[in-house]
């Protein structure tokens, strides 16, 4: 029989952003402090959203707004990567995009905190945009797991295929 393993992957479920994108847009257009101010979020591209508002603050408001939506339903703001309010002739504009998939240069810092940190005989192999983490006792697995949860690596871990 294989050694038990699991996959560290960083995905998010593109229907539950695009609810927290429809509910984020649909607060702003009700709320209060937004009135008048040219709010609104919308899709750019695949993986993009822009927020436009009047002024700095109220696109600033509307992007918390937008985080607060995407927590609620359960994806984490790592994936989320938003820039600086920039002016474009009355409006303001925030850019932001969503991460997906674990980069070389992350997946390679994973690895080394496995293999420095994690109990000996577990192994990670880097298989394109997720690794495969593999070991000869389960309870070495759940402690790999646990050791992922806790460092703060800047990427939205989860953990799949657990067998």
């Amino acid at each position: 029989m294989a050694d038990p393993s699991f996959d560290v992957v960083s995905k998010i479920d593109r229907q539950e952003v695009d609810n927290a994108l429809n509910q984020a847009a649909k607060e702003v257009a009700q709320r209060f402090d937004f009135r008048g101010t040219n709010a609104s979020i919308s899709w750019s591209g695949e993986l993009g959203v822009t927020i436009r508002a009047d002024t700095e603050e109220r696109a600033g408001a509307a992007l918390e707004v937008f985080k607060e939506k995407l927590v609620k339903r359960s994806i984490s703001l790592k994936a989320l990567v938003a820039g600086e309010p920039k002016q474009s002739g009355k409006q303001y504009t925030i850019t932001g995009t969503l991460k997906q998939g674990i980069d070389q240069d992350e997946a390679r810092k994973i690895s080394k905190l496995i293999r420095d940190e994690g109990p000996k005989g577990v192994q990670a192999q880097i298989q394109g945009d997720q690794l495969r983490v593999s070991g000869k006792k389960r309870d070495d697995l759940q402690s790999v797991i646990s050791l992922l949860k806790n460092a703060d690596l800047g990427v939205a871990l989860q953990f799949t295929n657990y067998r």
